[in-house]
């Protein structure tokens, strides 16, 4: 059982937006626990175990019944602050992320040298990121195949 942390930006909520990204980084039976947002509604109808957890008008505060996601989002504010000092710019927001969620996924991990090896073995399975890459506004494109098209 694979209970890692996946991080995204969504650009709203909404099923449009959200259910894409459980469905690329959930497997299809899997219990998803998720707030009251009606975002999330057709997770069932997908082939999701969802537990929904409605937060307005239950007397529990948000911290208490989703105590993980308030962690996770505490660390992740603390983490921009301290490592970043607070200038993580938006169009890099989810390299950053993804960089939290490595290290937040191996913090525990039991043979700490294969950490590294890891790394290597993605870096090497991983097409390289150009500058155009990293500073085109386009989603998806590279700035080379705006130049080369």
């Amino acid at each position: 059982m694979n209970r890692g942390l996946r991080l995204r930006r969504i650009d709203r909520d909404a099923a449009t937006h959200v259910i894409p990204f459980v469905q690329e980084v959930v497997e299809p039976g899997a219990q998803v626990r998720t707030d009251g947002s009606a975002a999330y509604r057709a997770l069932g109808e997908l082939g999701y175990t969802h537990q929904r957890t409605v937060m307005l008008g239950s007397g529990v505060p948000a911290h208490v019944s989703m105590a993980g996601v308030h962690r996770v989002a505490s660390l992740v504010q603390r983490w921009v602050l301290g490592t970043h000092h607070g200038s993580v710019q938006p169009d890099h927001l989810d390299a950053y992320l993804d960089e939290f969620v490595f290290r937040f996924n191996r913090r525990t991990s039991s043979s700490r040298g294969m950490l590294f090896y890891r790394l290597l073995q993605q870096a090497v399975v991983t097409p390289p990121v150009t500058y155009g890459d990293v500073v085109s506004k386009n989603t998806g494109e590279s700035q080379s195949d705006t130049i080369a098209g």
